[in-house]
């Protein structure tokens, strides 16, 4: 294989793997989206049937094994980033920075790697 076949495939290569990390980690942040807003509906409603639950217990988790497997690799390519984000609270804040990061990093970034390598040979 000459050296321009190699390289195509390597470019080949990284954006699959682009489109495959970036794919994960929308979905996850998806995810988190449903499950926010989900849980503050039947938050609300408990408010206004009167069965005000304290604000500092959280809600009993019910994950999928899909979900779990999904946000275990959702948070190994986003884990690069949490230094950024170690001092705020906000779950939303968290999970959106996270996430814009790694689009960023691996959406942007492999894809441009790989048309580098394309364009180099």
């Amino acid at each position: 294989m000459t050296s321009s076949g190699v390289s195509s495939s390597l470019a080949s290569l990284l954006r699959l793997a682009s489109w495959i990390i970036c794919l994960i980690v929308v979905a996850s942040f998806l995810v988190f989206v449903v499950n926010q807003t989900s849980s503050a509906s039947t938050h609300q409603q408990e408010e206004l049937n009167g069965k005000a639950v304290p604000s500092g217990t959280p809600a009993p988790k019910h994950e999928s094994a899909l979900h779990k497997t999904l946000d275990e690799a959702s948070d190994f390519f986003t884990s690069p980033f949490s230094a950024v984000v170690s001092g705020s609270t906000s779950q939303w804040a968290i999970h959106l920075v996270k996430t814009v990061l790694a689009l960023l990093i691996y959406g942007f970034g492999l894809s441009y790697l790989a048309r580098v390598i394309r364009v180099r040979v």
